[in-house]
């Protein structure tokens, strides 16, 4: 069936996604995780290193007790890994090859919705 408005292919990627959740793959995440990971995967897309601190310091993802409670509840379930840096004391975020191969998953739901080839 090809998609008669732009609103159908929206709707035909969120049906595709929300088949990938039943998948026994990688644990769920809650909300403020899934924003986290958007983030993480953004910085890493943009070449920038984003580090425990860093994450802590954004405000608009709540407390910093709450951030690194989700930080290690993703590394728990995953999604995340810490990595050295030239200073052990400071541990850089990165997404895993399971994360990593989630996204790949959801870029093909989103070539599905649209009919494109990938």
């Amino acid at each position: 069936m090809k998609p008669t408005r732009p609103a159908d292919i929206y709707l035909r990627f969120l049906q595709l996604t929300e088949a990938l959740r039943g998948l026994p793959t990688l644990p769920e995440l809650d909300p403020l995780e899934e924003r986290i990971l958007a983030l993480v995967a953004r910085a890493r897309q943009d070449n920038q290193r984003l580090s425990v601190r860093d994450m802590m310091a954004k405000d608009q993802l709540g407390s910093p007790a709450t951030v690194h409670n989700r930080l290690k509840s993703m590394r728990e379930k995953g999604w995340i890994m810490l990595t050295d840096t030239e200073d052990t004391r400071r541990k850089q975020v990165d997404l895993t090859q399971a994360a990593l191969l989630h996204f790949d998953k959801l870029s093909q739901c989103m070539l599905n919705a649209t009919g494109a080839k990938g």
